[in-house]
């Protein structure tokens, strides 16, 4: 084991390939955490090179280092006040000046850097060569050609980091901006000279100029005087641009960025619309890409659920068969009891929920490494913002079919807390594998599918109301979607997989550990003889409202815990399968929809409670418990006097 330890950290836009190379430089050795008090993800790994034991880190992809989002205020500070040893800044060389935005930004930070120029190949496809050399003279930074999908180009990368910390890097080229800018920059940092800052004083300058909330706070308390006056220059600036001075200042980094751009590159063939571009056209067309998109889900849904259902058959098969080796050797007594209880849970997580949910995440994982996720967020951007949210909140939106408790945690993508509560809020509302076992086995298979359509037409449509009344009641403004669309390539398996296995570990983590305690609780209720007592307290619920049997309220009280069992414990407490026999249309229909709207199950709760705070997670349980209770209530005597 090395003595010597090194910190590196990924930082660049997002789909550029720091993933890709985070995962050749760590391979088994990388964890997924969250920073300290916040809900942004960070991927941490280890490696052991030339004698060093080396923590990489890999920042969330970002586009500027302003503090807008979580994201980017956590990247700014670890960068800045963390000070790893060396940030290697990856940049894809096919959109060139748009990724030298950021860099220009880091340079700001006077960051000691290296630059992985990453997607090479895909450079040389669209006809783009680069002079790295020359850009290297102009930055003064070393650069590294890389295409991290084929691992190349990483070691060289690598090897150059080490080599860079060891000798000690060389600032970067200052850059500098129009004349007028840069003369009001720098009479702000002569103001800054005495004062003891964590940032850079030509960084803190632009940023005071730009208007940043967190920089003027902390300036504001060692000298409002400098905060006052840069404001007045920005003002100034704006008179003299007749545009704000954060745009202006956005306008000379671009120029800066373009400029550097077309020094270094040239076009080596006749630009022509590649199969790269004529693909991107057609699934963005304001037309053909919803058809395109619909029909993609629809396949993807129906390969999730064919092989689901028939994995999980498979797996309950055997696993269930095991059953009559525990009763033999615990009995059936208080200690079997117990025992099969704890098994019951754990074979339910990974007979119902895993089969579900491992090929769902494959298949996103192979939607976005290829690109194409990006695409559905785009087009679904102007329906998400009728709730408050923008296109990305239908990433997690689609995880909620797989389950609702990955689709909690990947709500963290949203720029804001808000964003992150309403996409949350929506989000359990989905009807995940669980629910949709309830509503096929049940409505599905005794009433008609299509009334279980209708089931997931009426969710669709209350999780549009309730998005958008969450909207109006929640302060604040929402963001624009700021998502690149980065070109489609094959998707790198061994990332897919990797991105799979953190999520599924997740879930396990903290899924996992409820269902057994739910499947426990359902065992000792039966040992004690508890379920009848219960069934009697929520009959005025179910009875007299809902106008379901008593026995009912069972199921949907540990449904809570477990959701995926509520069909199996109907089926135990009516003593048959052939609900036909034993509930009317009716009564299906509004059993399903209550279980489909009220709050998906315990595992899901403990992720609202991680993400943000009992409190909330109580409030939305509550609101959703009752909620489905009125609405199955209207929904039987409306159903009644139409007596479907």
């Amino acid at each position: 084991m090395s003595k010597k330890k090194l910190v590196i950290a990924l930082a660049g836009n997002a789909n550029v390939g720091k993933s890709v190379i985070f995962n050749h430089l760590t391979g088994l050795h990388q964890h997924i955490g969250n920073w300290p008090g916040k809900t942004v993800e960070k991927a941490e790994g280890t490696l052991h090179f030339r004698g060093y034991t080396i923590d990489i880190i890999d920042l969330p992809g970002i586009y500027s280092l302003s503090a807008y989002s979580l994201e980017e205020l956590v990247s700014r500070n670890f960068i800045a006040v963390e000070k790893p040893d060396l940030v290697i800044n990856v940049i894809d060389a096919s959109v060139l000046e748009r990724n030298l935005f950021f860099t220009l930004q880091l340079i700001e930070l006077e960051t000691p850097m290296v630059i992985a120029l990453n997607q090479m190949d895909i450079a040389r496809e669209k006809g783009i060569e680069i002079d790295i050399k020359k850009l290297e003279k102009i930055l003064n930074i070393p650069i590294i050609p890389t295409i991290a999908t084929k691992g190349v180009g990483v070691f060289q990368l690598l090897e150059k980091a080490v080599e860079m910390i060891e000798k000690g890097t060389v600032k970067p080229t200052k850059i500098k901006y129009g004349g007028e800018v840069e003369e009001k920059v720098n009479n702000l940092i002569k103001m800054l000279e005495k004062l003891q800052l964590k940032y850079p004083r030509r960084y803190v300058a632009i940023k005071l100029l730009e208007g940043d909330q967190e920089i003027e706070q902390r300036v504001n308390e060692i000298s409002p005087q400098i905060v006052s006056t840069a404001k007045e220059v920005a003002k100034e600036i704006e008179r003299l641009h007749g545009h704000s001075c954060p745009t202006v200042i956005t306008s000379e980094r671009y120029e800066v960025a373009g400029c550097i751009a077309r020094e270094v590159q040239k076009l080596v063939i006749p630009a022509k619309p590649s199969i790269n571009e004529k693909l991107h056209n057609m699934t963005t067309h304001k037309i053909i890409g919803y058809p395109i998109m619909i029909s993609l889900l629809l396949l993807i849904f129906y390969l999730i659920f064919t092989f689901g259902n028939y994995t999980s058959d498979l797996l309950s098969n055997i696993l269930y068969g095991f059953k009559p080796l525990f009763v033999d050797l615990f009995g059936s007594g208080f200690l079997g009891t117990i025992v099969w209880g704890a098994i019951e849970g754990i074979i339910a997580g990974t007979t119902i929920a895993l089969p579900y949910i491992v090929p769902f995440y494959i298949i996103l994982y192979l939607l976005e490494d290829s690109g194409y996720l990006s695409r559905i967020a785009f087009l679904m951007d102007n329906v998400m913002h009728k709730m408050g949210l923008h296109g990305k909140a239908f990433i997690p939106v689609m995880l909620g079919f797989g389950c609702n408790v990955p689709a909690c945690l990947g709500c963290r993508i949203m720029e804001t807390e808000r964003e992150r509560l309403i996409a949350a809020f929506v989000s359990t509302l989905v009807p995940c594998a669980a629910r949709s076992v309830i509503i096929l086995g049940l409505v599905g298979a005794f009433v008609g599918i299509q009334w279980a359509l209708m089931l997931y037409i009426i969710d669709l449509l209350i999780i549009f109301s309730l998005g958008r009344l969450a909207f109006k009641a929640l302060p604040g403004e929402s963001t624009a979607l700021i998502m690149e669309m980065h070109d489609y390539k094959l998707p790198h398996l061994n990332t897919v997989l990797k991105e799979t296995w953190f999520r599924v570990t997740e879930f396990i983590k903290i899924a996992f550990p409820l269902i057994v305690v739910g499947s426990l609780t359902i065992k000792l209720a039966e040992f004690f003889d508890l379920l009848e007592p219960v069934a009697t307290i929520l009959s005025p619920v179910t009875v007299i409202w809902l106008g379901l049997p008593a026995v009912t309220g069972i199921t949907l009280i540990f449904g809570v815990l477990r959701k995926e069992l509520t069909l199996v414990m109907l089926a135990t407490l009516m003593g048959t399968t052939d609900f036909a026999v034993v509930l009317t249309h009716v009564q299906m229909f509004v059993l399903a929809l209550v279980a489909m709207l009220y709050i998906p199950c315990v595992a899901t709760i403990a992720a609202l409670v991680k993400e943000f705070g009992w409190k909330k997670a109580l409030f939305i349980t509550i609101f959703e418990i009752t909620f489905a209770i009125i609405l199955g209530g209207v929904a039987f005597r409306l159903l009644t006097l139409a007596s479907i």
